[in-house]
């Protein structure tokens, strides 16, 4: 029987310009992780040099992305094994290990204010905190940021502008043990020896903290000493704020009994149970702290799937976009642009090339989140006039494609009218 190709006869180098468009790249990754997975070594490597010639690493934002996407179908096919000669054509790539850079607080600062990715969140965040902290002297928040605390001096700068009286701000940090990129070239102590000196420049008392933590276990030690923490200091007023930015999508989705090794004493919660997901328990474990405000900002995708395909399809059109946006800001062979692309590049080559628990980008849609905050016992609120009004302030600073819509309670960032990041404030119910 012959067998099936994605075109009737193998492309010349010639006829490859019909390849070009982003549709059929998809088209071509897809039948390449067919090949890989069914081990045909031989129509893998047709695939891939076809690939290879028609997506250059400084090609177009389709091209640059497709490429990405390449170097992961690479890694996953030599990685296993499932097809030999694979491996060589690795090592003829000498550039494919993607090289993070690690960013000095000046440069991280700089980097997250070059679009709304994160800028969008800390905006919305910041506003619906401060309208939930009103009239409290001291003030603890609870930081689960992947950006390390670059949201924190403009919040700290915000409440010394609004409030006559300053409270005192206790910061709580998840200091994760895994290196998830944007990486940050000095440790949390001295990271949090700034914050303190900058808090103390606005007349702000700031007490910093860092609990040493794993999103693999999510987050279980740094959810018992916040709990022994919280216990000594909740009958004396003090509000508590749960910020979540993009952190939580890498605690694991499964459910415990899904999980090898685990069993339901994994997390020493009274409402632990194997059926039930790490997601899930540790946002009962923050409902049982009974919050102030929790703020939950997180990227609007699905990379959830255990069908590769599903998972390669999904992150392609959802990760054109930042490709598609860094032509609006970033000029080709910059060294923020190749900052930018590797973290992209790293997340692309984590969701195709890894499977179980090194596979830690789960990106999961809003709606599966909002359905997972009520189940948890939380309730949405809105977001104010005043803080809408700021986050179209903050977007006016930058490309004219970026956008914002209201979705119910929650407010989405947009790019080109595709969704791109989401923000949510809730309230224990």
């Amino acid at each position: 029987m012959p067998r099936n190709r994605p075109w009737p006869g193998f492309p010349t180098s010639k006829s490859l310009g019909s390849f070009g468009d982003a549709n059929c790249m998809e088209q071509l990754l897809v039948h390449c992780v067919n090949a890989i997975e069914s081990n045909d070594a031989t129509l893998s490597q047709q695939i891939l040099w076809v690939l290879n010639n028609i997506a250059p690493p400084d090609g177009d934002s389709n091209q640059r992305l497709t490429c990405a996407f390449l170097r992961a179908l690479i890694a996953r096919a030599a990685k296993s094994g499932t097809c030999k000669l694979l491996a060589a054509m690795e090592n003829a790539h000498c550039n494919l290990a993607i090289d993070i850079h690690k960013f000095s607080i000046i440069e991280l600062a700089s980097f997250v204010d070059l679009t709304p990715w994160h800028r969008f969140g800390y905006t919305a965040a910041n506003a619906a905190i401060l309208e939930a902290v009103e009239g409290y002297l001291v003030i603890h928040i609870v930081d689960l940021s992947l950006t390390h605390c670059m949201q924190i001096p403009t919040l700290i700068d915000a409440i010394a502008n609004r409030f006559e009286v300053p409270p005192l701000i206790k910061l709580t940090v998840a200091g994760a043990t895994e290196d998830v990129p944007p990486l940050l070239d000095l440790s949390y102590e001295e990271l949090g020896s700034k914050l303190v000196n900058f808090a103390r420049s606005r007349n702000i008392i700031l007490e910093f903290r860092v609990i040493p933590s794993s999103y693999a276990d999510g987050f279980s030690s740094f959810i018992e000493q916040l709990r022994v923490q919280h216990l000594v200091y909740a009958e004396s007023g003090e509000a508590l704020v749960i910020n979540c930015h993009m952190m939580l999508h890498y605690i694991p989705e499964e459910t415990l009994s899904g999980m090898p090794g685990t069993n339901s004493n994994t997390y020493a919660y009274e409402f632990s149970s194997s059926s039930m997901s790490f997601r899930t328990m540790f946002l009962k474990s923050l409902r049982s702290l009974d919050p102030t405000l929790v703020v939950l900002v997180d990227e609007d995708a699905d990379l959830t799937s255990n069908n590769l395909v599903c998972r390669l399809r999904s992150a392609f059109n959802y990760l054109w976009i930042p490709y598609d946006t860094v032509d609006t800001f970033l000029p080709r062979g910059s060294r923020q642009r190749q900052w930018y692309e590797a973290d992209i590049c790293w997340k692309i080559e984590n969701v195709i090339a890894h499977e179980g628990p090194q596979r830690v980008e789960r990106l999961e849609p809003k709606c599966r989140w909002i359905q997972r905050m009520r189940n948890a016992n939380f309730r949405g609120i809105s977001f104010t006039e005043d803080a809408i009004s700021e986050v179209k302030t903050m977007l006016d600073e930058h490309a004219a494609g970026w956008g914002l819509k209201k979705e119910d309670d929650d407010i989405v960032l947009t790019w080109k009218g595709h969704n791109v990041v989401f923000a949510s404030a809730w309230l224990p119910a």
